[in-house]
């Protein structure tokens, strides 16, 4: 299993989850039961589909070995990937690094290269 997995979330979001220092969930997670995240292959596409034409969103590197392990399920997804669920609220304490995505100006998302997995 990957060591970083990346949560996508609007500034607003990640102002608050800083403020609180526990992170339940945007409206999709808590509806779904679990904190969606995506691995490094999986988060350019996962912007594109969920997120496209967003501007004002932050990417979080959370590492994966500091959660809780029964908590995090990695579960078919999008064409039967595996993608890791956790079911619990996030810690603030697990997050590496946040990054600010901009929309550019043809609509892709201006993701930092060492986020994009190329292999």
């Amino acid at each position: 299993m990957p060591v970083s997995i990346y949560k996508i979330m609007t500034s607003k979001d990640w102002r608050d989850f800083q403020l609180t220092s526990v992170y339940a969930g945007s409206a999709v997670d808590l509806a779904d039961g679990y904190i969606h995240f995506s691995t490094a292959e999986q988060l350019e596409e996962t912007l594109i589909k969920h997120y496209a034409g967003q501007g004002d969103l932050v990417v979080l590197e959370v590492d994966a070995v500091s959660l809780d392990q029964a908590q995090l399920i990695w579960e078919p997804a999008r064409g039967g990937s595996l993608f890791p669920h956790l079911y619990e609220p996030l810690r603030l304490d697990a997050v590496c690094q946040a990054v600010s995505v901009p929309l550019l100006e043809d609509g892709r998302f201006g993701l930092p290269a060492d986020m994009l997995s190329h292999g």
